[in-house]
């Protein structure tokens, strides 16, 4: 277990040096900003069997949960869980049933602009792993075993956004990570091509409800999530498109089950969703002041759907941004071509050639004095 690590994370040991403990490493990103996460495994708590596991017991995999998974957990600051404990023989410990992470739909609440950890605290919680609903809390998750408890230490990264933080607030914040039980799940390798679109469609569903929430960085994460899954079906969805619509609909009769999972989208829906996804990433990554992500996102945009008005106009956008002025006249030029009447290209170029009327000025003034 400790022998497992993220690719952007580093595993020392801990300065007490025990056995068995490692510290892994990673940066997240959350609505204040970005955090490092040092995470210990003691494995506290742990049991020797999984919970809720199923058949697939015998698979080591199985011993942790994986994409899909219902997890029953609980998070809580370190301060207010040794509080919690020194008043156990007056309140009796607390019992949870191990068939509540066995219900239908996670817990519904939403996330919190001013908060680092996305759920609830204190509170046992039902979360899908996968959903993104706070990056740190499922990190910790993918590698725990039923009945594990382990610590974080999160602090904010030196030389990231300036971002306030409450008076009353204790850096860096400890904080404890229980999981109670969870229910089977899939990496994502072992989805059937159906099940990766079903959660590429949610990704980008839950990415559209973040941000009219206000919820940006959780947006720019639900599209990203979307992107990555929708990728890996690339090749599923070239091979429908080789062997004719009369071979796609064959192997859907086949089932005789009409289970949506089995459905695949089409060339061309495969190919807008994902200009969307990554113009709906532009603008994100543009109001998150990331404008060369949003230059990258939106290029690829408007080079899967040409016609795709708003991709070109989140491209103008970030190239103005970038000081790029040559590249967003052309972006917003392409935007009238498509949208002859819009006020919002007619206005940008009227902002460049004024910004380029500016510049001139100031360089033709220096020249001037130069060589005077």
């Amino acid at each position: 277990m400790d022998e497992w690590m993220d690719q952007s994370s580093e595993t020392v040991h801990d300065d007490g040096g025990h056995d068995g403990v490692c510290v892994t490493s990673w940066i997240s990103v959350c609505p204040r900003g970005l955090w490092k996460v040092q995470l210990k495994r003691t494995g506290e708590g742990i049991q020797q069997t999984p919970v809720n596991s199923g058949d697939d017991a015998s698979c080591p995999s199985s011993y942790w949960p994986r994409l899909g998974s219902l997890c029953r957990v609980r998070v809580r600051l370190k301060a207010e869980r040794v509080e919690e404990e020194s008043s156990v023989c007056e309140k009796g410990n607390e019992k949870v049933s191990d068939t509540e992470a066995t219900e239908e739909v996670a817990s519904a609440f939403p996330r919190c602009q001013d908060s680092v950890l996305q759920v609830p605290l204190g509170d046992w919680t039902t979360l899908r792993l996968g959903e993104g609903q706070c990056d740190i809390t499922e990190t910790c998750m993918e590698r725990m075993k039923a009945g594990e408890k382990c610590e974080i230490l999160i602090s904010p990264v030196e030389n990231g956004p300036d971002v306030p933080h409450p008076a009353e607030e204790n850096l860096p914040l400890c904080v404890t990570v229980e999981l109670k039980t969870f229910t089977p799940g899939k990496e994502s390798w072992e989805m059937a091509p159906g099940e990766k679109w079903e959660w590429v469609k949610s990704h980008k569903e839950r990415g559209g409800v973040r941000f009219r929430s206000g919820d940006v960085w959780g947006a720019a994460d639900s599209y990203s999530r979307a992107l990555r899954l929708l990728i890996t079906l690339y090749g599923h969805v070239r091979e429908v498109k080789t062997k004719g619509q009369e071979r796609e609909t064959e192997e859907q009769r086949d089932t005789n089950t009409g289970d949506k999972t089995q459905c695949l989208p089409s060339a061309d829906e495969f190919q807008i969703t994902k200009a969307e996804l990554h113009s709906n990433l532009s603008l994100c990554q543009l109001k998150l002041n990331q404008p060369e992500q949003a230059k990258a996102s939106a290029a690829k945009a408007t080079q899967l759907e040409p016609s795709g008005a708003k991709a070109w106009y989140r491209l103008g956008q970030a190239c103005q941004m970038v000081n790029e002025l040559e590249e967003a006249r052309q972006a917003f030029r392409k935007l009238l071509e498509l949208q002859p009447d819009s006020p919002a290209a007619l206005k940008a170029l009227k902002n460049i050639a004024s910004k380029e009327k500016e510049t001139n000025a100031q360089l033709g003034l220096k020249l001037s004095k130069m060589f005077s």
